[in-house]
């Protein structure tokens, strides 16, 4: 099996050092490269083709936030996942418009980061529980408007339980569908609204009054 390829964007010499020898301790993905700020990063990026980055948010040679930006914009298809030491809702709401997919507490146990990076690469967005919640309520409270009359209504139904936080297996589980029919309706659903992941669509989803956010 190929292995994913990773990239690290952080300041910290001894966390950098850390989250490599952890990555590299799995079979199922490899650290290509890595720097020290967000300068660096969107060259670093082109040059190595990464298929995710763990990017820091806060760094001293360089916002992470417009390095996700610029990547974005550049390689779209890349995925990028926050890491972040805090769980302020402004900031995070600002990665989600930057483009990325996914925020990680830098505080999660080893094994917690291990399956949330997993799920990334499957597609699915990296949340930290304690953060999705205010994520979502941020998006809920901010997002422009969308009309959803285009969807399909079992679309409806997968953007229902994308709001719920179920995982595409879940979602497939609980229609009894395959799973790559889920990821199928989920890309459709993305396009239709014009959303660039599945944390903007659960969002929505929540703002639309589908899924109670209470």
């Amino acid at each position: 099996m190929e292995k994913a390829r990773v990239m690290l964007v952080d300041d910290h010499a001894l966390f950098r050092s850390g989250l490599t020898s952890l990555l590299s301790s799995q079979d199922s993905m490899e650290v290509v490269a890595q720097t020290d700020n967000g300068k660096d990063a969107v060259r670093l990026a082109e040059e190595v083709m990464p298929d995710l980055i763990l990017m820091d948010i806060h760094m001293s040679g360089g916002d992470g936030l417009e390095a996700t930006r610029r990547i974005k914009d550049q390689m779209p298809y890349v995925k990028i996942v926050m890491l972040t030491a805090s769980d302020e809702n402004d900031l995070l709401f600002e990665a989600v418009k930057a483009g990325a997919q996914g925020y990680l507490l830098k505080h999660l146990d080893p094994d917690t980061f291990l399956t949330e990076i997993s799920a990334q690469l499957r597609g699915e967005a990296s949340i930290s529980g304690d953060v999705a919640l205010k994520i979502i309520r941020a998006f809920s409270n901010k997002g422009v408007e969308r009309h959803d009359t285009q969807l399909t209504a079992r679309e409806l139904e997968v953007l229902k339980l994308v709001g719920e936080g179920c995982s595409n297996r879940d979602i497939a589980g609980r229609l009894y569908i395959a799973e790559n029919t889920v990821k199928n309706h989920l890309r459709n659903i993305l396009q239709k609204l014009h959303f660039d992941n599945r944390v903007q669509a659960a969002a929505y989803a929540i703002r639309r009054g589908l899924v109670d956010s209470h």
